[in-house]
């Protein structure tokens, strides 16, 4: 265990000391965080091109009533299209709005021309259609003799409102939205980490086989012993890195919430009003406090640590299997490609199945495949945020566990063979043999 663990501290500090792992560590929540910013901010950025459009409306669609945006100026002019055009050669107006009349009030359909060398950007474009969407809708109300009153006592919003039964959890209707979200988040990011750690192992053996390093190494330690000191040293950075995000999270929380000026004694004073579900509009920030709401509202005490289980158990199993590739790899580094694909294949299997997991986390395939080895490392944490059964999840820990513990005896097996076998390309058949050697 001593020599296991000299290993360990040596590729655990190596890595971590490393001025691109503290700066990847601490500065990506702040990338994550200016990037969900950036988002918003670009999403909420339309075309500031300032332009003037005259308006043609001879049948008096619009009753010369139609509003002015910020970047947008509209003029109703009577003057026939053709003086209107001399006057954007002139380029005293960017556009010209033609609309002609309205024959049929029960037409579905109703295309209006733009005069102009020059397209309209996405959102002008759908503001425009919208307000003469609008006024239409409007004039066709008048034509039919219907009130605007009477129509909207006829429109209803069907609103869900989930209730349980027998679980003390309160429940809203953006609850699996906000869970299939998080819990894609989880799942795509446990596949890149287990991946990438994974990797890391194989590379690092590697490397140390090619550069004859490993000779030096095994004079003074059991092959057992420098391939667990590898697993252990990376998965440590692994988990390292992870304790800091998930310190960091809370903080990333608190900035998001104040930016958006998000109150959360506010939102809960909100909907614990007695109000009718169906009397209350949300505005568009009191929504997005409502997913604040959500998030905080989750089982973390249950999530995060078995999420951090999930990923140790994950990452010990396929970086075993690394491992014992990285030390069957000769001279010639593109035979990994060819090695590792049987080991990828239940990795990129699972994160698909996650996927699935997201829109229905308690279907056949999803259920199932949380408790099978190698695919539950990835679509377990995909179900966690909803709340899966509790014998689920203890099936899927002893399950995972032991071929855990299996898979890391098998690549051992390996290593201790491959580690120091040289000029002769391995294949699938050399390396069961390997498995079965006795030495």
């Amino acid at each position: 265990m001593n020599k296991i663990w000299l290993v360990t501290q040596r590729e655990y500090l190596t890595r971590v000391t490393n001025k691109t792992f503290i700066l990847t560590t601490l500065l990506a929540p702040l990338g994550i965080l200016l990037f969900m910013v950036a988002v918003v901010l670009v999403m909420s950025t339309g075309s500031d091109k300032n332009k003037v459009i005259s308006i043609y409306d001879p049948s008096g669609l619009l009753s010369g009533e139609f509003q002015s945006r910020d970047n947008l100026t509209f003029e109703f002019s009577n003057k026939p299209i053709s003086e209107q055009i001399e006057l954007y050669k002139q380029e005293k107006i960017n556009g010209i709005l033609e609309l002609p009349e309205l024959k049929d009030s029960l037409a579905s359909r109703y295309v209006y021309k733009y005069h102009s060398d020059d397209q309209l950007a996405m959102d002008e474009n759908m503001s425009i259609e919208s307000a003469i969407g609008k006024k239409i809708r409007n004039y066709k109300l008048k034509k039919l003799n219907i009130s605007s009153e009477t129509l909207e006592k006829i429109d209803t919003d069907i609103v869900s409102e989930p209730v349980t039964i027998l679980k003390d959890k309160k429940i809203s209707s953006i609850t699996t939205v906000v869970s299939s979200v998080l819990g894609g988040i989880v799942g795509y990011a446990m596949f890149f980490i287990i991946l990438i750690y994974g990797m890391q192992v194989m590379r690092s053996v590697m490397e140390e086989k090619i550069n004859r390093i490993i000779e030096v190494l095994i004079s003074s330690l059991k092959p057992f012993e420098l391939m667990m000191g590898k697993v252990l040293g990376v998965g440590l950075v692994g988990l390292t890195q992870i304790s800091i995000w998930l310190v960091l999270m809370p903080l990333i929380y608190f900035i998001g919430a104040a930016l958006i000026g998000f109150n959360p004694e506010g939102m809960e004073n909100l909907h614990q009003t007695n109000l009718p579900a169906e009397t209350m509009e949300l505005t568009s920030k009191e929504k997005i406090g409502q997913v604040f709401l959500e998030i905080r509202a989750m089982n973390w005490w249950l999530i995060l640590p078995l999420t951090l289980f999930y990923f140790l158990a994950g990452y010990f199993a396929y970086s075993a299997l690394f491992a014992a590739i990285g030390s069957a790899v000769g001279e010639d580094i593109n035979d990994a490609n060819s090695l590792t694909f049987p080991v990828m294949m239940p990795l990129m299997f699972s994160i698909y199945i996650g996927f699935s997991a997201v829109n229905a986390p308690d279907s056949s395939l999803a259920v199932w495949s949380s408790m099978i080895p190698l695919l539950s490392s990835i679509v377990m944490p995909v179900r966690l945020p909803f709340d899966p059964p509790l014998w689920q999840i203890g099936v899927s820990m002893v399950s995972l566990i032991v071929f855990t513990i299996f898979l890391v005896w098998l690549a051992a097996r390996i290593y201790r063979v491959g580690i120091l076998m040289y000029g002769k390309k391995a294949s699938f058949k050399e390396i069961s043999k390997w498995i079965f050697y006795k030495g």
